[in-house]
Parts: C-alpha cells; sequence; structure tokens
C-alpha cells in the first residue's frame, strides 16, 4: 500500500502504469486467455472455428472486435460446467445466480482466482477509503450469490474488522452498529435507504451512528440515490461494480473522489459498445458494458455481455490512479421500457424523484397496456413528513411530480402517490418494475 497525496493506493504498480504499459499488459494477457480457451474450453473452439478465427489471429487490442460475444444464455447452455476451463478437482469454489429466469448461471473459482479476486477488492475497498482500523457491517446476503462473500475476503485483506451480519433482521443490523462500533456498510443502496429508516423507528439517528463509509453495488442506483444515503446517514457513499459471469465485485470501484469507477485493467478488458449494433462506443459515449477476463483459471470468459448501461473515461484521476474509469451504471438493455416509442431507464425516474423532497426514495414503474398502448404508472411514496392525507394536496403533489416525469422522460406518465412504507422493502435488489402487458404467445 502507498499514499499518493491525500489517498491511499493499495497496488500502485497495478493501479498507476502509464497508459501504453497497461495497454501492452491486456495484450499480452488476451492473447494468452483466447489460447487458452482455444484450448480448453470447447465452446471456445468451436464458436472461433465457426468464424475461421485461431488464437493466432489476435495481434493488436483492437482485434478483439472479430472474437464472439458470451451471453448469460450460453452459461444456462452449458449449465452446470460446460464453460469451465479446469476439471472440478481444482475448483476451489463454486458460486450461482439466483436462477429466477431460468437456469443458474454457475461460476467457479480456482485457488489462483481466489488469490486475484481478494486482490483487486482489496484495490477496491482501500480506494473507498477503508483501513485497517475499520468495523465493515456486510449486509449483503452469503451463500451462492458473489456479494458477501466477494466483498468479505477484500475486507480482511486489508485489515479491516469483518462483521458477516447478512441480509435480513435489520433491528438487529442498527444494534450491532451502535454495539460494534461499525464505521463501513457494506449492502445495495436501497437496503442502506430502509436501514435508516428502521433506525429512526427505533428512535436511533443514523447520523450519530459511527458509519462513515458506505460501499454499495449489486443493483443499479442513481447518484441521487447515493446522495440521500449520504444525507440520512452522514457517510460517504462510493460506488462499486461486478457481476458473477466475470468475478463477482472487484471489477471497479469509485474512490473518494466520486468521479467514475476505477478498473482492475491487468485483469479485465472493458469495451462500451452500442447494443444494437455491437461497433465500439468512443470514450465518453454510453453503451452496454462488455468485460473479458484476462487471468480467470476456472471460468475465463470473452466478450461477456453485461446489458449494463455505462461509458469509459481514460483520463487519469485526481487520486493518482490511471486505470480507465467506468460512469455510473445508469441501467440495463433489458430493463429498458418502450413506451409509446420512447426509451425510459428506471434511473431517469429515480434522479426524477431524488430532486422532490415530498417524496420518499421508494417508488415502482407499472407498466400496463390500455388497447394498443402501452402506459406507465410511477408508484412512489409520499415523505412523512408531508404527508397530511388531505387529497388536495395528493393532487398538487402528483401534478407537481407528472410535469417533472414529462419534462426529463419526453413522457405523460401517470403518478400514484401512495402511503409512507407501503412499497415493500427488500433485502437485496430492489424490485423496480412491475409489468403487467400481456405476455406474447
Amino acid at each position: 500500500m502507498e499514499k499518493q497525496g491525500d489517498c491511499m493506493i493499495w497496488d500502485p504498480v497495478n493501479e498507476c502504469r502509464p497508459r501504453k504499459e497497461i495497454e501492452a499488459l491486456q495484450l499480452e494477457r488476451l492473447k494468452n486467455i483466447v489460447e487458452y480457451v482455444y484450448e480448453r474450453v470447447p465452446f471456445y473452439r468451436q464458436a472461433l472455428n465457426e468464424r475461421g478465427l485461431r488464437p493466432r489471429d489476435i495481434r493488436s487490442l483492437e482485434d478483439i472486435r472479430i472474437l464472439p460475444f458470451t451471453t448469460k444464455e450460453d452459461f444456462r447452455k452449458n449449465y452446470p460446467f460446460g464453460l469451465f476451463a479446469v476439471p472440478l478437482k481444482e475448483v476451489v469454489r463454486l458460486h450461482a445466480s439466483s436462477g429466477t429466469t431460468g437456469k443458474p448461471v454457475v461460476v467457479g473459482y480456482t485457488r489462483r482466482d481466489m488469490e486475484i479476486w481478494t486482490e483487486v477488492v482489496a484495490r477496491l475497498v482501500t480506494a473507498a477509503g477503508v483501513t485497517s482500523g475499520d468495523v465493515a457491517q456486510v449486509v449483503f446476503s452469503y451463500g451462492l450469490f458473489t456479494g458477501g462473500f466477494g466483498l468479505h475476503y477484500g475486507l480482511e485483506r486489508v485489515g479491516a474488522t469483518v462483521v458477516p451480519a447478512a441480509a435480513g433482521n435489520s433491528k438487529r443490523h442498527i444494534m450491532l452498529m451502535q454495539d460494534f462500533g461499525t464505521t463501513v456498510l457494506v449492502g445495495t443502496p436501497s437496503y442502506a435507504l430502509h436501514l435508516a429508516e428502521v433506525a429512526e423507528e427505533m428512535g436511533v439517528d443514523p447520523r450519530a451512528l459511527p458509519v462513515r463509509l458506505g460501499l454499495f453495488g449489486g443493483e443499479a442506483s442513481s447518484r441521487e440515490m447515493l446522495k440521500e444515503i449520504e444525507r440520512r446517514w452522514g457517510m460517504l457513499a462510493t460506488d462499486n461494480y461486478g457481476l458473477s459471469e466475470v468475478m463477482g465485485p472487484g471489477v471497479s470501484g469509485e474512490c473518494r473522489y466520486q468521479d467514475g469507477q476505477h478498473i482492475a485493467e491487468d485483469h479485465f478488458l472493458v469495451e462500451i459498445i452500442d447494443p444494437s449494433t455491437g461497433e465500439p462506443c468512443p470514450p465518453g459515449v454510453p453503451g452496454e458494458v462488455v468485460i473479458t477476463t484476462l487471468t480467470k483459471e476456472a471460468v475465463p470468459v470473452l466478450r461477456y455481455r453485461t446489458r449494463d448501461i455505462s461509458s469509459l473515461n481514460y483520463e487519469p484521476c485526481p487520486c493518482g490512479r490511471t486505470t480507465a474509469r467506468l460512469a455510473k451504471i445508469t441501467g440495463r438493455t433489458d430493463d429498458m421500457l418502450i413506451i409509446r416509442g420512447v426509451n425510459v431507464f428506471p434511473s431517469q425516474v429515480e434522479s426524477v424523484l431524488m430532486e422532490i423532497e415530498e417524496v420518499a426514495p421508494h417508488y415502482q414503474l407499472v407498466v400496463s397496456r390500455r388497447g394498443y398502448l402501452d402506459e406507465l404508472e410511477v408508484r412512489v411514496e409520499v415523505d412523512e413528513r408531508f404527508f397530511t392525507g388531505r387529497f388536495s394536496d395528493l393532487e398538487k403533489l402528483e401534478e407537481k411530480v407528472a410535469d417533472r416525469l414529462k419534462t426529463v422522460l419526453q413522457l405523460k406518465a401517470r403518478v400514484r402517490l401512495v402511503e409512507p412504507r407501503s412499497i415493500a422493502r427488500s433485502e437485496g435488489k430492489a424490485q423496480r418494475i412491475i409489468d403487467l402487458r400481456p405476455k406474447q404467445a
């Protein structure tokens, strides 16, 4: 670990390389991983052969564009171990997605994979400001989900005291924060807001707790939501990113400047593509995040289409890191709603709602169909500080929210105000979209 200015950097060699050295290392590792999967993973050998490609055809980083994409469906078709590059006896850990929309995505880790995972998370938490003097309370679920274990080992690596509290039993979380002197909260943004509500119900001011820093991920959220967390808790709220298919948490994370997430570029090659054409997007232009693992042994992945929307910034950061930065994930291509020809992302709605003090940061988007036309209803809780119960007040507030949404979305949405605490809270990822449209036959 090394201090540069007012920021601590866990691995200055790999986090502060000159751009040319980063790209040279990435090219070397890209060549190696393409050869590795060609020799060890029948799925990739077939995909490359069908394109008339061999590992030797990769001569520059730009050649990544000729490689095939990998999708979540490819994982499911090869369930459970068809994409593994090593025999199961070399795998020391298995994780899997929830499988709510089909077969779960199963991933594995060798001992070396586990070591790399721990190291990239150590970088991430150090960038956010975690030190060996912190007490970090993890409120992610543990188990097959990668979030809890992923952050756990990296936090231990930097010397923090880890409280593996897991999700659920929210009042107990507040008690542990008081009794253990928790200084770092790790979980989803929506659950952090729920915990603030629970604390207030218990007569505890969240700002009076010792929590000074939040590390949040697991779901897309707006910058406005993180600001609301900072306001409610009196903490610095940072964003991080990862997904099971390529590692879990540790792909990227914010430093204290909160201006994009630093990517572990020595282990992940990140592209931004136009989701419709597959063509690359220039720096700063939003598109779909595509990730190639450069060092993964058990389940190496070429060009995984994440469906997440972001952009890349290659400018050096004031913190001293030179790695590319991933802009805040604004949503997913498969979460995008098309309402009467207008593209709507939940994050756009969230940004508007966070700026209206009379409503709470708890909402749902309900999509229905009347005749041949889709309709959008935004259900949002009234902040209990402003809840009078008078119909005239609610009517004025509904009109105010609808007007703000129309200005941003260029679409008229029906706004339905609901009572405080009436929208279900989630201990994991919040359910933002309810689609009531008839399913296509």
